[in-house]
C-alpha cells in the first residue's frame, strides 16, 4: 500500500486521499499527488550524471556560441558559484571570466 506523504504545508503526517488529492486532516491543505512527486525527484545532473547544486564549480564540454555575443564560450572554460533555475533541471545560471550572466543547458557541463 502507498504511503500518503506528510502535509507540505505543516508537517503533519495526518493525511488522507479525497479523490486524487491529499488533504492534511489538520489544517485542511490539498494538493496534488504528481507536484508533490515531482518537486522530490527535480535533481540537476551534469552531462555524467553527477548531482548539481547551487555553489558548484562546473567545466563547459564543447565550444558553445552564446547568443547576443560575439565571443564563444570555448571546451574547458569554468563556471563558478552556479546558481539552479527553479523547477527546471536542465539549466543552470551563472558567469564566466568574460561573459556575465549566461544560462546553460546541463548537458554541456560536468562538475569540476
Amino acid at each position: 500500500m502507498p504511503t500518503i506523504p506528510a502535509c507540505p504545508q505543516c508537517g503533519m503526517e495526518n493525511t488522507y486521499l479525497d479523490g486524487g488529492n491529499p488533504v492534511c486532516a489538520d489544517c485542511g491543505h490539498e494538493w496534488s499527488l504528481s507536484a508533490a512527486i515531482a518537486e522530490t525527484d527535480v535533481v540537476a545532473r551534469d552531462a555524467n550524471g553527477n548531482p548539481l547544486a547551487a555553489g558548484d564549480t562546473v567545466v563547459v564540454i564543447k565550444d558553445l556560441k552564446v547568443k547576443g555575443s560575439s565571443i564563444a564560450l570555448k571546451q574547458g572554460s569554468v563556471i563558478r558559484n552556479i546558481r539552479l533555475v527553479d523547477g527546471d533541471p536542465e539549466h543552470i545560471e551563472g558567469h564566466s571570466e568574460k561573459i556575465k550572466g549566461l544560462v546553460l543547458k546541463t548537458c554541456f557541463l560536468r562538475k569540476a
